[in-house]
């Protein structure tokens, strides 16, 4: 059996849109798309039936993982999980310990990562290095980018 994708309710939601959506005017589009091209003349010097083919590909490939990603899908809510050490939808706030300044991160599962939304996963180096941790220690997470120092000033959800 393969590995569980924990997803919020939010994002469950915005895949299964997604999903539906691709699944019926996607694939919709793409079929008129491909008939334009194919009334273009001769298959085999047409490249705009070529480019279609590809895209239509693509399509297909994004239905599948979305498929596949929603088949192992556990919908998690933060309100479920303890709030005395950092968790997946852990909202933490950060102090860098070189700078001083204050950052804030929510860790959530890898197909919800967005670091500009300030979104880490749990399995980046930073969320790997909080999980488990309590307001007040302090962590050393090595990135590509070096080391980096901070204090965990507070959790919640």
């Amino acid at each position: 059996m393969t590995d569980s994708i924990y997803l919020t309710r939010e994002r469950l939601v915005e895949l299964e849109r997604e999903l539906h959506e691709l699944r019926t005017n996607g694939r919709r589009r793409m079929a008129q798309v491909i008939a334009e091209a194919r009334g273009h003349g001769d298959l085999s010097e047409n490249a705009e039936y070529d480019a279609a083919k590809e895209e239509q590909q693509h399509l297909e490939l994004r239905i599948q993982k979305l498929e596949i990603t929603l088949a192992k899908a556990k919908m998690i809510e933060a309100k479920d999980l303890p709030n005395d050490k950092i968790y997946i939808l852990s909202r933490v706030k950060l102090r860098d310990l070189k700078s001083n300044d204050l950052c804030e991160y929510l860790l959530v599962s890898p197909e919800e990562s967005d670091f500009e939304a300030n979104k880490i996963s749990v399995t980046s180096p930073i969320g790997k290095a909080l999980l488990g941790r309590k307001k007040g220690e302090s962590v050393d997470i090595k990135v590509p980018a070096g080391n980096l120092k901070y204090e965990i000033v507070d959790i919640n959800r």
